[in-house]
């Protein structure tokens, strides 16, 4: 049963639409969905390879997190996240490629 809530900016909403759209990626919207899935139950999976992401911060100035949907990979995609707002709530900043 899920533990957190998962709220997505517009940014990573328009990600994770283009994934969607493009037949092409399937294999990576697949990695991706998984990744938000364990991400709703535990934000310390092993797969999920969890660490802070120095580069970026939330736009209230929270720290942000990546996960990894995919390793070892060109291009390989990774879900950008901060804690909040609220408990239990993870807000996706973005879902793109390694930057």
């Amino acid at each position: 049963m899920p533990t957190n809530k998962l709220l997505f900016t517009k940014e990573a909403e328009s990600n994770l639409a283009a994934l969607e759209a493009d037949k092409g990626l399937a294999k990576r919207l697949e990695a991706v969905r998984k990744t938000l899935g364990l991400m709703e139950i535990d934000l310390r999976h092993r797969s999920l390879q969890t660490h802070k992401y120095d580069s970026l911060e939330g736009k209230d100035g929270e720290e942000v997190f990546e996960a990894y949907a995919e390793n070892n990979t060109p291009g390989a995609y990774r879900v950008f996240w901060h804690y909040g707002p609220g408990k239990n709530v993870v807000t996706i900043i973005a879902i793109t490629p390694h930057p």
